[in-house]
């Protein structure tokens, strides 16, 4: 079967760009991967990840035509933001400092991808719910035996793509020891539409606002821990897990929203550094099947979104004579995103390692430099800009 295009990969990232691809009117575009399954969730359940979508990001996805059609009651608004260092730092972002009203918003995984699965539909976009077997120049192989051809592969299957494997091409890859622990959580106290962030010596704790439920006030939490304890939290039974999280929560919040009640199963994932070429001969990679940050910032998927926003952005202004896999094309791509994703990374990797190191005088003087900041209100300007262009 003959393509113009072929997304591996239906997750957000992979049906961003098939969507952003058929609606900028380019051709023959074909979605490969199984959907997405989307239980049916009611106001007291809610999916188990969450992301938080920055600026830049809600604008692609209003441009794709999804962002109205998400559940307005499903979608938090962040208007503030407290970091808290390992001692007494301490950093308070507004929206209103940058003359915006929001800093972000969290919208779980489940809802951005029913919307996403919407639009695809209405644009017919041809979708295989199978997987890659075989690759080699331009030609693939699905696990059901269907032959496919295209000018051009875009690896949207993540960490692990089988897409860039067979394409040969390299993922430089360093492990954080760290797991990502994820969970809702029922509080004491309102959120009052801010996220919070810790810088603790067990790890980075992030607490995100989601919407009330019937057992009160509701956030979710992202703690990387170190594997050892993580894998031991992970383990625990459920009655077990929640007794030790609402001992350690309330010592590392220091009873900022009060008890705090698990509420939803913990998740883990694995925290590591990786970066690739991002292009090969006839294929380009997006989101995380091409890099991964610390989620300290939160911004993984921000990236991924900028990528296939990029990559639509660079086809669609190619000279006519020219082909979606043609190395100049494709090396555009790759230029468009070198900048923001060096970034992400500097600022997440380096973030994270000062806050590891423990001799003195460094703790002394990320906190001091952390307050330093917070009374600055153009540096605090400046940082919120950024922010909301993260993409």
């Amino acid at each position: 079967m003959k393509q113009n295009m072929i997304v591996c990969g239906a997750g957000i990232v992979g049906m961003a760009t098939a969507l952003g691809l058929a609606r900028a009117g380019v051709k023959d575009v074909m979605l490969l991967g199984p959907a997405p399954k989307l239980p049916l969730m009611d106001r007291n359940t809610f999916h188990p990840r969450v992301y938080a979508i920055s600026a830049a990001s809600e604008k692609f996805l209003s441009e794709l035509g999804v962002w109205s059609l998400m559940n307005t009651e499903r979608v938090t608004r962040v208007e503030a933001m407290e970091i808290k260092g390992d001692a007494f730092g301490a950093l308070y972002l507004r929206a209103w400092q940058a003359a915006q009203t929001s800093l972000t918003w969290i919208v779980e995984s489940g809802e951005i991808e029913r919307v996403l699965q919407q639009a695809l539909k209405v644009y017919g976009v041809h979708w295989i719910e199978d997987t890659l077997e075989a690759f080699e120049r331009g030609c693939g192989q699905t696990n059901r035996g269907t032959e496919l051809q295209a000018s051009l592969w875009v690896a949207a299957d993540g960490a692990r793509s089988k897409l860039r494997e067979f394409a040969g091409l390299r993922y430089d890859e360093t492990s954080y020891d760290a797991v990502g622990v994820v969970g809702h959580l029922t509080t004491e106290f309102a959120h009052q539409a801010s996220a919070f962030q810790w810088f603790r010596p067990e790890g980075v704790l992030g607490i995100l606002p989601m919407p009330d439920t019937d057992d009160g006030h509701q956030v979710s939490m992202v703690w990387s821990l170190k594997t050892a304890y993580a894998e031991t939290l992970l383990a625990m039974s459920a009655e077990r897990q929640r007794e030790e999280l609402a001992e350690s929560l309330g010592k590392a919040t220091r009873g900022r929203l009060g008890r705090m009640t698990l509420r939803s199963q913990l998740h883990g994932f694995a925290l590591t550094l990786a970066s690739s070429p991002m292009i090969g001969e006839n294929v380009a990679l997006v989101g995380d099947a091409a890099h991964r940050v610390h989620p300290l910032a939160g911004q993984g998927l921000n990236l991924g979104l900028g990528d296939a926003q990029a990559l639509v952005e660079v086809l669609i202004k190619r000279e006519p004579f020219l082909s979606v896999g043609d190395p100049t094309v494709l090396r555009r791509y790759r230029r468009s995103r070198a900048q923001a994703l060096l970034e992400m990374r500097l600022v997440t990797d380096g973030l994270k390692r000062l806050f590891d190191q423990t001799l003195p005088p460094l703790p002394w003087l990320r906190n001091a430099g952390m307050s330093l900041v917070d009374r600055i209100p153009m540096i605090k300007r400046l940082l919120i800009e950024a922010a909301s262009r993260s993409a």
